[in-house]
């Protein structure tokens, strides 16, 4: 078993989730969507809320989804959704990235979405990828880029920077996405084997609003992020209540704008 660290910056707390259940393989895997066959097995590494790994199940009638994560706090809503939606072939189960329980040349994909900049290495984690993936498989990767906002606000901005200082001491990458193709490089893949993309999350109108911006401010006032903001001494209480009110002037704001740009990567296995 791996011995590395977790360096999560936040939890599974319902502000977590409700961001993580709203992605799907329309909205954060299209990169990878022409690649998947119906006969595929596929590992969804970080799965959370089962949300893209259930979506993933539809596409391969003939295969299978096997969804890990870190910790079991999220799995039972994984399972209870993918019983709701009529999906079969899945199962979720707890998992080290850093060190995956599958043998050797094991699934024809491998698939994390927003999980390397919350590893604590990242380039081990991207040799297991490749590890457990056959001959002629993929690794795909996605993580955030870039984040831009309008109006310009105080509050938004120190959310921000908070997330990003809280994540790099607790030895996370935050916003990789622009270098994520260096560490697949780093983990043993030729760079005439790996494709570069990137896509975006555009939140403007008032459902969007509403839902990105009420999952920030959630986070912000009762999840781990804000138990570690104190106790981390990154933030006061009030502090976090003033980031609050900042997320809900934004949702209230018709002007109001969030866009977050995305790297991708799709990795060939020789």
């Amino acid at each position: 078993m791996s011995s590395q660290p977790i360096v999560y910056s936040s939890d599974h707390s319902n502000g977590a989730l409700r961001t993580h259940s709203w992605r799907t393989v329309a909205n954060s895997v299209a990169y990878l969507r022409p690649h998947i066959q119906p006969e595929m097995s596929i590992l969804d590494v970080g799965c959370g809320p089962g949300s893209i790994s259930v979506d993933m199940a539809k596409l391969v009638p003939k295969g299978r989804v096997v969804g890990i994560e870190y910790t079991p706090d999220p799995l039972n809503e994984a399972r209870a959704f993918a019983t709701q939606q009529g999906v079969t072939n899945t199962e979720f189960q707890v998992g080290d990235i850093h060190a995956l329980d599958f043998p050797d040349n094991t699934f024809d994909i491998v698939h994390a979405h927003q999980v390397l900049q919350h590893v604590a290495d990242p380039i081990q984690a991207l040799r297991e990828m490749r590890r457990v993936t056959k001959p002629g498989g993929i690794v795909a990767v996605r993580e955030s880029a870039e984040l831009s906002w309008y109006p310009e606000s105080p509050g938004l901005e120190a959310y921000w920077n908070l997330a990003s200082t809280m994540a790099r001491l607790k030895g996370g990458n935050p916003h990789p996405g622009k270098k994520i193709h260096v560490w697949a490089q780093e983990a043993g893949f030729e760079r005439s084997n790996i494709t570069c993309s990137s896509g975006a999350w555009c939140f403007s109108n008032p459902e969007q609003r509403e839902y990105w911006g009420g999952s920030m401010q959630e986070r912000t006032l009762s999840s781990a992020f804000a138990t570690n903001a104190v106790e981390m001494n990154l933030a006061s209480q009030e502090e976090l209540k003033d980031i609050a009110e900042a997320w809900r002037d934004w949702i209230k704001n018709d002007d109001g704008w969030f866009s977050l740009l995305h790297g991708e990567i799709i990795c060939r296995k020789e």
